[in-house]
């Protein structure tokens, strides 16, 4: 079954350097690529068009530490990890849980957030309440990205485990599928909790969370296999992490933004 996270990965954290020192990379340039489509870690901000989330403050604060120089790219999903397997781009990020068979192809940093899944329905859904009940009834059908963390849990932690379940309608981005759910086109999305909390806050209603979770993922950023940022990365992600900003983080985009405070 293709959705296990590295369960050392989510113990593991880099030692700062000695007295609280952080790697100088001297203003480097690095090329970042993401999908600003998953909200609140990264999407475009409604009305303003800006660019915004956890993620991009985070980077914001690296940069910031590290002395080194960001330029954003976009692209989609499913062209994300062969893009920077293949050396397009320095590093990406866009909620992309460390898993087994992505660790093959890319460096991971080390983990930065660990959220669990959760079954995001309509607020008035009434037909089922948990993944069994969902699974039972053939007609209700659940909506996904193809190759994410959510589709394999989907497949099959919640359905048959074939990967061609007609029951699974594909979309290009997250987004896309929490609009099919909410125009009733979809009974389901499956979602990591911080993300779904989110999605729920800000719909006055529209959306709920039924069920238990279905299992734990840890967030990191990728690079290309070898690359040499991977250390002082997660020697600032370990420093955010002992000084509270990931905390901090989590509070701004988890609670005050998505209820709007």
């Amino acid at each position: 079954m293709i959705r296990q996270t590295l369960a050392a990965l989510a113990l593991m954290t880099t030692p700062v350097l000695a007295q609280g020192e952080l790697p100088d990379l001297e203003g480097r340039t690095i090329t970042v690529v993401t999908e600003n489509a998953y909200p609140p870690l990264q999407f475009i901000e409604p009305g303003s068009g800006d660019a915004i989330g956890w993620e991009y403050d985070a980077m914001a604060e690296i940069a910031e530490r590290l002395n080194v120089q960001i330029d954003y790219e976009n692209i989609s999903w499913d062209a994300m990890i062969p893009a920077v397997a293949e050396g397009q781009y320095d590093m990406g990020m866009t909620g992309i849980t460390i898993r087994e068979d992505r660790a093959e192809v890319v460096d991971f940093s080390d983990p930065y957030m660990r959220s669990e899944m959760v079954m995001l329905v309509r607020g008035d859904e009434d037909r089922f309440s948990d993944a069994a009940g969902f699974a039972a009834d053939e007609d209700l059908l659940m909506a996904a990205q193809p190759g994410t963390t959510p589709f394999y849990v989907g497949v099959y932690d919640v359905l048959d485990g074939n990967e061609q379940n007609p029951r699974i309608r594909l979309f290009e981005t997250f987004g896309a599928g929490v609009q099919a759910l909410r125009t009733g086109d979809v009974d389901l999305v499956l979602t990591d909790g911080t993300a779904g909390n989110g999605y729920v806050a800000a719909s006055d209603g529209a959306l709920k969370i039924v069920g238990e979770t279905l299992g734990t993922e840890d967030f990191g950023f990728i690079f290309p296999k070898g690359s040499d940022l991977v250390e002082p990365m997660n020697a600032a992600i370990a420093a955010m992490r002992e000084d509270g900003t990931l905390d901090a983080l989590n509070k701004k985009w988890f609670l005050d933004y998505t209820l709007g405070e």
